[in-house]
């Protein structure tokens, strides 16, 4: 069984703001915007003005995505979405949400990167190559 979970995906509009919670956890802040699309006959796409949400990360993926993320940058997220309302300075209560992200990165079908990897230790084969080339080979799947 396949376990899924709620994703969001956009760009960042805001500076990623990165501070501590009262319990001293990291907490990242970012407003992101998300674009919208109508399919109209014949399959084209008519853009549509985007919306604009409250996305927050904590802990450890908090530290790291303030370290990688930027404004401008289009990322794919993986988390919760949180309900609440909100009493404005007039009084005023205002029901709204935020993206509560478990996981975030860079959306690589928009984003071009580089990848830094730590230094892999070289494997010693388990044969020489003689002893390999005397093995027979692993079988072919066809279609």
């Amino acid at each position: 069984m396949f376990r899924t979970r709620t994703s969001l995906s956009g760009f960042i509009v805001s500076e990623p703001a990165l501070t501590t919670t009262e319990r001293s956890d990291a907490r990242l802040y970012v407003r992101v915007g998300q674009e919208h699309f109508h399919r109209g006959e014949g399959g084209s796409f008519t853009p549509l003005e985007p919306t604009f949400h409250d996305l927050i990360v904590f802990g450890r993926t908090a530290e790291r995505a303030a370290e990688h993320l930027a404004k401008g940058d289009r990322f794919i997220a993986e988390g919760r979405i949180r309900r609440f309302t909100r009493v404005g300075s007039d009084g005023v209560q205002t029901d709204t949400e935020e993206f509560i992200a478990t996981r975030i990165g860079q959306d690589v079908a928009r984003t071009s990167y580089t990848v830094e990897r730590a230094r892999r230790t070289r494997q010693e084969p388990s044969a020489t190559p003689e002893e390999m080339a005397t093995q027979p080979a692993p079988p072919t799947l066809t279609a």
